[in-house]
């Protein structure tokens, strides 16, 4: 008898818990490969992992004033809803949907997958079926724990984090114990200019940006804050300086005990560097890395069905997303919607492609909502907001986002094309559905394939208009 909807169980603790959670998973102990591969030295890539740990706190002060700005849940979706309207907001939509989430989220389970397979075969590579398979299962589990209980997945990420917060410590401390010792000689020309591969630098950001991605997630869950104005700043500094930090640490004990060509080498930087420096625990870390991406996974289901809840309340996705069980309060058909792509994806994708192929979406949808930011300020300059940040802050991260997104296009063209073929393609479908006025034929075609609220209401139509059919046939024969 009482109202369904979303309830308020996200406190600052668990917002916070969310934000580590997120971005502590699979991206620190897969992303130095990548850094440092499109970077070129080691010097290079640590002044490349700073900066996006500087990128991604503009980011975060951004998506913090539009979080109290707005005071809808949905992320990006609904701030480029509310700032530059429906076209850009569904092309994101499209994109999040076909592209990025099922990418991103293969790549978070291939990661499981892989270090959790590790210490049974090591010294060996883990067979790919096999992790492909245990990355399916991990993936299977988070899911279904997204559709039983918000309270308990919002429990279980709390614990996670705390996992993940002592697998970086495990990593770091006996790096700087080595460093103190004087094991300095990886960091010799860490600066050689010969080295530094200029067109490639956008990939390395990509990658980069990858492992401190999640710092927007407190905005997805924005109905669910407990007093948001004041939690959403709170944790996504607070969460951010840890993250920059632990992430800098890191990766100084990687090259501390790793040379460049170990971690180019490396298909799993975190075991190889405790192959070589802490053997005692070769069992132990990679199911600590493991649970972080598992962690990663759970917060990544659990954000990504509110924009698909909330894109179902404001007319550009089928109503059925937007409904919550009845008795359990949880989005059941958003969560389970993203099962089939993501399947596909860990089935027959490969780390670093994927990662390049959904980066280019993320980060321009992202520049666009910060941009969106810098037009609503302007619209509304009588709006209230009790967190704002300067306005160099949206201005300097929207360019860096729009420029990196253009100069990719020359470091990887073939997968950031892919990747703009499938934003572009949501043109035709945004005017056909969406924005034009159809023929009442089309229109029924439509209504009765994505539009209906449920399944059994849409059985009934079919089953109305087939008995339509046959007694009209019958008065003909």
């Amino acid at each position: 008898e009482e109202a369904v909807f979303l309830r308020k169980k996200i406190t600052l603790l668990r917002a916070f818990s969310l934000l580590i959670g997120s971005m502590v998973g699979s991206g620190i102990f897969i992303s130095p490969k990548g850094v440092l591969k499109n970077s070129g030295t080691v010097g290079f890539s640590l002044v490349v992992w700073f900066a996006c740990g500087l990128l991604s706190m503009f980011g975060a002060l951004c998506y913090a004033e539009l979080g109290t700005r707005i005071t809808k849940s949905g992320g990006h979706y609904i701030y480029i809803f509310e700032t530059l309207g429906p076209l850009p907001s569904f092309l994101f939509l499209w994109a999040e949907f076909f592209a990025i989430r099922p990418a991103n989220s293969a790549v978070v389970s291939l990661a499981f997958g892989r270090y959790m397979l590790e210490p049974f075969f090591a010294p060996c590579a883990a067979p790919v079926p096999a992790v492909k398979l245990v990355s399916l299962l991990g993936y299977y589990t988070v899911l279904t724990l997204n559709s039983w209980s918000v309270t308990w997945s919002a429990r279980l990420q709390t614990a996670l984090s705390v996992v993940k917060l002592l697998a970086l410590a495990l990593i770091i401390v006996p790096g700087m114990m080595l460093l103190a010792q004087g094991h300095t000689e990886n960091f010799q020309d860490a600066f050689d200019r010969e080295s530094l591969v200029l067109d490639k630098l956008p990939l390395a950001f990509y990658a980069g940006m990858f492992a401190y991605s999640g710092w927007f997630q407190a905005s997805f869950v924005r109905e669910e804050l407990v007093r948001p104005e004041r939690n959403i700043p709170l944790a996504v500094i607070i969460s951010v300086i840890t993250v920059i930090v632990g992430y800098m640490l890191t990766n100084v004990s990687y090259y501390t005990v790793l040379g460049t060509q170990d971690v180019l080498a490396s298909p799993a930087v975190a075991v190889s560097f405790v192959q070589r420096a802490f053997k005692s625990l070769i069992s132990v870390v990679p199911v600590l890395v493991a649970l972080s991406c598992f962690g990663t996974m759970n917060g990544g289901i659990f954000t990504f069905s509110r924009t698909l809840f909330v894109a179902s309340r404001e007319g550009q996705w089928p109503p059925l997303f937007s409904m919550i069980h009845i008795r359990r309060h949880t989005p059941l058909p958003a969560v389970m919607l993203m099962f089939p792509l993501v399947t596909a994806m860990v089935c027959v994708g490969d780390i670093y492609h994927l990662m390049n192929f959904f980066s280019f979406s993320r980060w321009l949808f992202i520049g666009l909502a910060t941009l969106g930011l810098i037009v609503h300020r302007h619209r509304h300059p009588e709006l209230h907001s009790p967190f704002k940040v300067p306005l160099f802050v949206p201005v300097s991260f929207t360019i860096i986002c729009l420029f990196t997104v253009a100069m990719s296009f020359y470091s990887d063209p073939v997968s950031i094309s892919i990747g703009c073929t499938t934003v572009l393609s949501g043109f035709p479908v945004y005017y056909v559905i969406i924005h034009r006025q159809m023929s009442d034929r089309c229109r029924n075609l439509f209504s009765s394939f994505l539009f209906f609220p449920t399944l059994s209401d849409y059985l009934t139509h079919k089953l109305q208009l087939l008995l339509e059919v046959v007694q009209q046939e019958i008065k003909t024969y």
